[in-house]
């Protein structure tokens, strides 16, 4: 028996773009948060650095295996 797909309103909603997350972040008034909640921004910050450095060494990764698969480096 198929199973009958729902759809609901945020399937509809248009995906943000690349980015624009990160722009509205750069925009906002960091006068308004404390020492304790600007410390919080740096740790989550920092957390998400780490997330795409090691989403970089994860490509590289493969990109040097598939180098080395086909040869493509000499």
């Amino acid at each position: 028996m198929a199973k009958e797909a729902t759809v609901s309103f945020e399937d509809l909603d248009p995906r943000p773009q690349r980015g624009a997350m990160l722009t509205a972040l750069g925009r906002e008034d960091l006068d308004l948060y404390s020492v304790q909640e600007l410390n919080e921004r740096i740790e989550a910050l920092t957390g998400e650095i780490d997330r795409a450095k090691a989403a970089i060494a994860g490509k590289n990764a493969k990109k040097s295996a598939a180098d080395a698969l086909f040869n493509f480096g000499s």
